[in-house]
């Protein structure tokens, strides 16, 4: 019988899905790791995703105030350049912290499933 304590014990209500999404993530710790910023060729190689794609997902999450994403020229050349906002770096960190309570949750469950396993297997029968 599941106690009030365990209801919704693994929902990770942190796990925001804006983040979460394989693209998005890559961009998220690029530019967590990275205070001072990146501009925008540097985030295409490190996150390996197309001038497009990568366009989409940096509007996504400018629209959603966690980053900034300046313009401008350099040589003559257009140059883009993000950051996350204050806002984006707190909530990338209340992120990161669920995503430990992942780990933490799946290695402990292990362990309980493990030692489970290893309990039915020496028991006398």
């Amino acid at each position: 019988m599941m106690t009030e304590e365990e209801k919704g014990r693994y929902a990770y209500e942190g796990l925001d899905r804006l983040m979460h999404e394989k693209a998005r993530l890559s961009i998220m710790i690029t530019l967590y790791t990275r205070r001072e910023g990146c501009v925008f060729n540097e985030i295409k190689k490190m996150c390996n995703l197309t001038d497009g794609n990568l366009s989409r997902h940096i509007t996504i999450l400018k629209e959603a105030g966690l980053l900034n994403v300046i313009k401008g020229y350099e040589n003559n050349k257009p140059k883009t350049f993000c950051e996350l906002t204050e806002m984006g770096r707190e909530k990338f960190r209340e992120y990161l912290e669920q995503l430990e309570q992942v780990v933490k949750d799946a290695e402990g469950e292990k362990k309980t499933s493990d030692n489970l396993i290893d309990t039915k297997r020496y028991s006398p029968a």
